[in-house]
C-alpha cells in the first residue's frame, strides 16, 4: 500500500510538472517580438516588484524586480538600502558590470543631494539596474545596496534594448 502511494504521488507530480511553464522559454526577446524596439521610457513600480519597458505610450514588456535590502521608502543617504523614487535617466551601460551588465541610474539628482546634506550626510552613489552576481539571491528578492536587480537573461534583453538617455521613473 505504501509503494503504490508513493506510486500515485509520483505520476501526479510528474503530471503537474508537464504542466509547469518554464518562463525563459515562454517569452520571447524584444527583438524578436517587434522588428525594431526603440524603449523610450522605463517605469519601476517599487510596490509591485515591476520593471516596465515603454515604447511610446504603448507597453513593450514588463519583468520582476528585486529592490533594495530595505525597499520602502525613498533613499535619502548612503546605506540606507533603499531605492530612490523620482525622474531620472539612464546615464550609462557597463557591460563589465560585477552582477552581469548593468545600466547606471542618473542618481543622485540636484534634489537628492540637497536632501542628504540636510541631515548632514552623503546621497550616495553609483544606483544601477543589474543583474546577479555568482550568488543565488533567490530567496532574498530585496539583497541589493539600493540597485534594481533581474534574471541575467533578463538584464540582457533590456541592455541591449535600453539606451543611454533613456528616462526612467520610479514609483514607490
Amino acid at each position: 500500500m505504501k509503494i503504490l502511494r508513493s506510486l500515485l504521488t509520483f505520476f501526479i507530480l510528474l503530471s503537474f510538472s508537464g504542466c509547469m511553464i518554464f518562463e525563459p522559454f515562454l517569452i520571447p526577446n524584444l527583438s524578436e517580438k517587434h522588428t525594431k524596439v526603440d524603449i523610450t521610457s522605463i517605469v519601476i513600480k517599487k510596490g509591485d516588484r515591476r520593471l516596465y519597458l515603454f515604447e511610446n505610450q504603448k507597453l513593450v514588456k514588463s519583468y520582476r524586480i528585486g529592490l533594495g535590502s530595505s525597499p520602502v521608502g525613498d533613499k535619502k543617504v548612503e546605506g540606507d538600502g533603499k531605492t530612490p523614487e523620482g525622474l531620472y535617466y539612464i546615464d550609462r551601460k557597463n557591460p563589465n558590470s560585477r552582477y552581469f551588465l548593468s545600466l547606471g541610474i542618473s542618481y543622485p539628482n540636484s534634489d537628492d543631494i540637497a536632501e542628504a546634506e540636510t541631515l548632514g550626510q552623503s546621497p550616495g552613489e553609483d544606483i544601477f539596474i543589474h543583474g546577479h552576481d555568482r550568488k543565488s539571491n533567490f530567496l532574498k528578492p530585496d539583497w541589493t545596496a539600493g540597485c534594481i536587480s533581474l534574471r541575467n537573461y533578463e538584464m540582457r534583453e533590456i541592455y541591449q534594448n535600453v539606451k543611454v538617455g533613456t528616462p526612467i521613473l520610479i514609483h514607490p
